[in-house]
C-alpha cells in the first residue's frame, strides 16, 4: 500500500508539475535562444594574474553544464561573449589584535558583454559583483591558496548568476 501511494505522488508530479509550470532548472539557450557562442578569454585589469582565466572558465563550465548554448571557437560562433575582469580588492574582516588579521573579503567586478554580428551589443551588464570571505593563514603558501579559492569561488558564482541572467528560462 505505502509503494503504491508513493508511487502515485511520483506519477501526479509528473503529470500536474509541467502543467502549471514548474521545471527543473537548466536547459533553454543563452539570451534568444543563442546556440552556438564562442567566450573570449576575459581582460584582466585585477592585480590578481589568473582572474581572467578563471571568469572564463567558469562561464564556459556553467554554460555548458545548464543551457543547450554550445560553446564553440570564435570562428564557428554565431555569437561572443567577451568580460573584463575589471578589479578585485580586499579588505579585511576580523582581526585578533590590531596587527593580527584573520579573515579578508575579496571583491570582484566584471564587466561582461554578447555580441552579434558586426559586434552588435545583444546584451551587457557592468558592474557585475560578488564577494567571499577567507581566512588569513600565517604561512605565505597557504594564504595565497586561500586567497586563490575565494576568487575561483566568486568566478564561479558570478558565472551562475550571469548565465541565469542571460537565459531564457530565468
Amino acid at each position: 500500500m505505502k509503494k503504491c501511494i508513493t508511487w502515485l505522488m511520483v506519477v501526479s508530479f509528473l503529470m500536474i508539475g509541467p502543467g502549471c509550470g514548474y521545471r527543473l532548472a537548466g536547459g533553454g539557450f543563452v539570451y534568444n535562444d543563442v546556440a552556438r557562442v564562442s567566450v573570449a578569454i576575459f581582460e584582466n585589469k585585477s592585480t590578481e594574474s589568473r582572474a581572467g582565466i578563471s571568469f572564463t572558465n567558469e562561464l564556459i563550465r556553467e554554460i555548458t553544464a545548464k543551457t543547450d548554448t554550445i560553446v564553440v571557437d570564435a570562428a564557428n560562433a554565431t555569437r561572443k561573449i567577451s568580460g573584463t575582469v575589471q578589479s578585485i580588492t580586499f579588505s579585511t574582516l576580523s582581526r585578533s589584535s590590531s596587527e593580527d588579521v584573520t579573515e579578508r573579503q575579496v571583491n570582484a567586478n566584471v564587466d561582461v558583454v554578447l555580441t552579434g554580428v558586426g559586434g552588435k551589443i545583444l546584451w551587457s551588464v557592468k558592474n557585475f559583483s560578488a564577494n567571499e570571505s577567507y581566512e588569513v593563514s600565517s604561512s605565505t603558501v597557504d594564504d595565497d591558496a586561500n586567497k586563490r579559492e575565494a576568487v575561483d569561488l566568486i568566478a564561479e558564482r558570478v558565472a551562475e548568476r550571469l548565465v541565469s541572467q542571460m537565459t531564457n528560462d530565468f
